[in-house]
Order: C-alpha cells, then structure tokens, then sequence
C-alpha cells in the first residue's frame, strides 16, 4: 500500500513538472505560429489522447518526461521552408521557445513556495543565524578535524555559508568527501580538513556540530517525577548526565534510556544554572519524567506580498547553492552519490504527500526549481544543449551540418544515460538488500 502510495504521489508530482514544462514551449510555440503537432506528457507508447486543430494531446506510458513535436523541428525533418516551421523560424524565436520551458518551471517553483509561505510557519530560531558552534559530538568528523565550540564556520570547501541553513544544504551534499571548512576562531580564519559521514537513507552529509541552542521545558505534569525533583515550566535544559542538549528530541531518547534511574539535568532558570536529579518512571520499556518539552522557535507569518517577494528570494538563493552543488560534481566537491533519481524521488513523493500539502508543495518547488536549471545545462539533448548550440551558431555566423548536430545530440544522449544509470545506481543502494548483492557490501 505505502509502495502504491509513492508511486501515485510520485506520478502526480512528476506529471504536474513535466506538464508545466511542456506547456511553457507550446504556449510560446504557438504565440509566435509554430505549428505543434503533438503534446504529449509521457514517453512511449500513448495511453490516452486526442486531437484538437493541428495538434495531437496524449499521456504516455512512462512518466519520466514529455515533449512538445513542433513541425519542422529537427533537422531530418521534412523541410518546406514555411514559416509555421520550428527551423524556417529566426533564432531569437527558436530561442524563446526553448528557454520557455524551463522558465515556466522556475515560475512554478516561485508559485508554489510563494503559497507555502503565505501559510505561515514555525521555524527554528538558529536556521538564517550565523554558523557559530555551540556542540561538537563526540567521535564526530568535526571533532576529528580540530573543530571546537564557540568556532564560526563562514565557508564549505568553496562555498561561502552565512547561516546554518546554507551550512547543512552545503555539507549536506559531500558525504565521503575530505572538504576544507573555513572557520573563524578568535578573530582569525584557519582552515581544517573534515570528511562528512553519510546519515539517513539519501546519504545526507554531516559532521557532527549543533548550534548554541537548547529546548525548554513546557509544562510539568502533576506529581510526576519531574514535579518532585523541583523541575519547573520554562527551565531551559542545557545537559542530561552531563552531556550536552541542543534538541527536544535527544532530551526525550536520552530520559527514556533510564527507567528508574536517577538522570541529572542541568538547567538554566532566570539566568542561573542548575543541577537537578530525577528519577524517571518506567511506562513499559522506557523512562519517562512527565514533561512536555519545546524547541526553540520562531514564528514566520509574513503578507501575502511579502510571501511572494520572500518566495523570489528564497529561489534565488537556492538556484545559486544549486548551481554550486552541479559545479562541485566537475571539482570534486560534490559527491555523486547524492544525486537522486525516480526511485528516490517516488519515496519522498510519498513522505511529503502523507505529511501533507503544504510539505507536498514545498517539495514539489524544490524539484521543479532544479528541473528548470538542470535543463538550461548546456548538454545536447537538453533545452540548454539546443541553445548551446545556436549560440555557437550565431558566433560563427553559419548553422552546423546535420552530421554534426547528429554527434552532439548522440554525446549528450549518452551523457544523460550514464546520469540516469547513476541515480538509478544510488536509489538501489539506499536499500540494504541492494548493498548485500554490491561486492563487498555489507
């Protein structure tokens, strides 16, 4: 069931990227008399279509792509000359066409962000905080590579981090990977070498350091055992047994791993710090105290213009970490295996759309965003590919043979299969039964 569930919320995400996509050439195509002779959302043979004027409407069989087939489009095509031709067409129009379709994803990811936005959210307060470093775990890469607290990180490997968010997409994306990290300490910068360790099934990068902040506690119930060892609302927990507390939810693991055992916590209330010893209950395997525990949090409600000048901001920033994440696949920075492909993305497809729509949405801007910039890549085959192209064409002031656009095309065809056969490679071995067939895999 969750398995049907994935692959119907992956085929209606991907269904609404592709659709939006395609649309953007066709509308273009048709605004400036380029004949279409067939949209089709899907590869392969069609499940479902009709016919309307000139053009032909389908849904195909494999849901991993579509196209918009314009008369005249490629060069081995019947050639009439005619002005309703994609070819006979100048190339500032051959140009609108192609970059209409990544635009119109790129708008769609300002959409959609704009209405996650305009909801409102909860927001932890350290996210667009400098990267100042208040925990670094034991055994960590970041304690391994000389990294202390009270250091501020302001760049991974090349890229410049100003706020945790951007430090964990930047690392977030070179597990297995030695990476430079940029500190400042004391006033002055000093470099480290750290290697970050693979967590969570999609092989997320992290070294093991947390920021200078601590969850509070909530509400104290009735004689329960916090209530009797003086544990009071508002108290902010710094440490349990001596170990230092940056989240709620290693407060709650960490009490629960003793059942009727003393635990001591180390508060901070009204300034002044304290050692208190409780002794949590057991409630079947697990110890608890009776507390209800709060991260700290912000509250972001902004207008609705305000959403959407937050939403251009917001997909600025990101097109730029993504565009430094695709240039470190070239350096080295960036691991491979961080790319996802269809499995992958069906997964979280699945998550997000149980989570509900909102978290449906913002993921949803997040791959539309991507796929509008990953198309505008000057690889043949792609929207950025053809436009590559042309722009040579236009500086050398003479069209390519077709013998020539043929390689190209061929190039980029076998540069995206060898891409999809390494996403695919790393969604399968986000499965264990996967890793036991590698050799050598566990």
């Amino acid at each position: 069931m969750n398995s049907l569930y994935s692959i119907a919320a992956f085929v209606f995400v991907l269904g609404v990227l592709v659709f939006v996509h395609e649309f953007g050439h066709f509308l273009v195509a048709r605004w400036l008399g380029v004949r279409v002779i067939t949209f089709s959302v899907g590869f392969g043979p069609k499940l479902f279509s009709f016919r309307r004027g000139d053009t032909e409407y389908a849904i195909s069989i494999l849901p991993l792509g579509g196209y918009v087939k314009m008369a005249g489009e490629n060069p081995d095509d019947p050639q009439t000359g005619a002005r309703d031709e994609f070819m006979s067409r100048p190339k500032w129009d051959r140009f609108r066409i192609l970059l209409a379709g990544p635009v119109m994803n790129i708008i769609l990811s300002v959409g959609l962000m704009w209405v996650v936005l305009a909801q409102g959210a909860q927001v932890p307060v350290f996210l667009d905080a400098p990267v100042d470093i208040g925990v670094v775990e034991k055994g960590s890469p970041a304690q391994r590579g000389g990294i202390t607290p009270g250091d501020r990180i302001i760049k991974v490997g090349s890229m410049g981090v100003a706020s945790w968010d951007q430090f964990f997409m930047a690392i977030g994306a070179r597990a297995g990977r030695d990476v430079p990290i940029t500190l400042l300490r004391q006033g002055r910068e000093t470099v480290v070498s750290v290697h970050p360790e693979a967590k969570t099934r999609m092989r997320v990068g992290d070294i093991g350091v947390l920021p200078d902040v601590h969850p509070s506690i909530r509400s104290v119930t009735g004689n329960s055992p916090a209530e009797k060892a003086g544990i009071k609302a508002g108290d902010i927990v710094l440490a349990l047994n001596g170990d230092p507390i940056t989240f709620s939810g290693q407060l709650s693991a960490g009490i629960r791993k003793f059942p009727e055992r003393p635990i001591t916590l180390r508060v901070s209330r009204a300034g002044t710090e304290l050692d208190i010893t409780a002794t949590p209950r057991r409630e079947g395997s697990v110890g608890v105290i009776g507390v209800g525990i709060l991260d700290p949090f912000k509250v972001v409600q902004p207008g609705i213009f305000e959403a959407l000048q937050l939403s251009v901001s917001k997909n600025v920033e990101f097109s730029g970490q993504i565009v430094q994440v695709l240039g470190g696949l070239f350096t080295r920075e960036t691991s491979p295996s961080q790319l996802m492909g269809p499995v992958a993305i069906a997964q979280m497809s699945g998550e997000q759309a149980a989570a509900g729509w909102i978290a449906l949405f913002a993921f949803m801007a997040s791959l539309s965003l991507n796929l509008g910039l990953l198309n505008l890549l000057p690889i043949p085959v792609l929207d950025g590919g053809h436009i590559f192209i042309m722009a040579v064409e236009g500086l050398v002031r003479r069209d390519f043979s077709f013998k020539v656009k043929e390689r190209l095309l061929l190039a980029g065809f076998v540069m995206l299969m060898m891409l999809m056969v390494t996403v695919v490679f790393n969604d399968l071995s986000r499965f264990a039964w996967f890793e036991r067939l590698i050799p050598g895999g566990k």
